[in-house]
């Protein structure tokens, strides 16, 4: 089987059409669909319903993509365990990350480690929602909400618990609550995924529900409402951590609540042939957010 027939395929359904998988490859249309239809006949199997602008999964493709991905990554470790040392890590390393940790600590990083190997390539997608890396064809997906059951393979990487959080002039003008019950009095600033904002007491976990002046769609939104003293947020440490160390925002402990401890999480598609730019990638973001100057970089 023509390993390289089987990437195009895979590049196919990540693109969703023949001719972006062709302007990836280098290929036009025409050549893309020839060497699709050359691995559909030696399968014996139609994998993909294609019109002019799209292409679709069969049944049958749907069975063969997560083969595919395996045979490809395969073929990537074996080149990378040799290659390794010598010339440095190679391939494409795609991520996908929250906006604002992946603009603080995965930015920066992707640069150090391009420099470091000038073969390697990077595609990063920053979103706060949830994105399917099999589809995707991800590599790594780095996460803070309580991961749900899956297939996919997670790896702890750092504590990341939820802050509760103000800039000093909101609570110079209104005073900083001490209780749970004293959040009703104050300005909240709320995102939409949230309908109440989680804590625990005495081990248990205790959602409040959660009038807010302001609510966003995304963190940078909250943040930023938040450091213009709107209100009170409540935001994960590694979305605000530059600021508490700058002193632009201050974190509200409470007498009778703590909030929520949560943790970012590497989430892979198997551990299977993982190849050497995704086990330097995990490494090294394991690093950065051990190291107590990781806080203080510029975002």
């Amino acid at each position: 089987m023509n390993l390289s027939d089987v990437a195009l395929f895979c590049a196919i359904v990540e693109t969703g059409s023949l001719s972006a998988a062709g302007r990836r490859s280098g290929r036009s249309p025409m050549a893309v669909s020839r060497r699709l239809a050359a691995l559909e006949a030696e399968l014996g199997v139609r994998l993909l319903h294609r019109t002019t602008r799209t292409a679709a999964l069969t049944a049958d493709g749907e069975t063969f993509l997560p083969l595919a991905r395996a045979m490809i990554a395969a073929r990537e470790a074996a080149a990378a365990a040799f290659s390794e040392g010598r010339e440095g890590l190679g391939g494409v390393l795609r991520v996908t990350a929250p906006n604002r940790i992946g603009r603080a600590l995965v930015v920066p990083l992707a640069v150090r480690l391009m420099a470091e190997n000038p073969a390697l390539r990077v595609d990063l997608t920053f979103s706060d929602r949830i994105v399917d890396i099999a589809a995707s064809g991800i590599d790594v997906a780095l996460r803070v909400a309580t991961l749900q059951a899956s297939d996919l393979i997670a790896v702890r990487l750092a504590d990341n618990p939820r802050i509760l959080c103000a800039a000093p002039g909101y609570l110079a003008v209104h005073g900083c609550p001490a209780r749970l019950a004293e959040l009703d009095a104050h300005a909240c600033l709320t995102l939409h995924a949230m309908e109440a904002w989680p804590f625990s007491r005495d081990g248990l976990p205790l959602a409040k529900r959660i009038e807010g002046r302001l609510a966003a769609n995304s963190v940078d939104a909250v943040r930023e409402a938040c450091l213009a003293g709107a209100g009170l947020a409540l935001l994960t440490y590694w979305d605000v951590a530059q600021d508490l160390a700058r002193g632009t925002l201050v974190a509200v402990t409470l007498a009778d609540a703590e909030p929520e401890l949560l943790a970012i999480w590497a989430v892979l598609p198997t551990r299977q042939h993982m190849p050497a730019r995704v086990r330097r990638f995990l490494d090294a973001m394991k690093a950065a957010l051990s190291s107590p100057h990781a806080q203080h970089a510029d975002p």
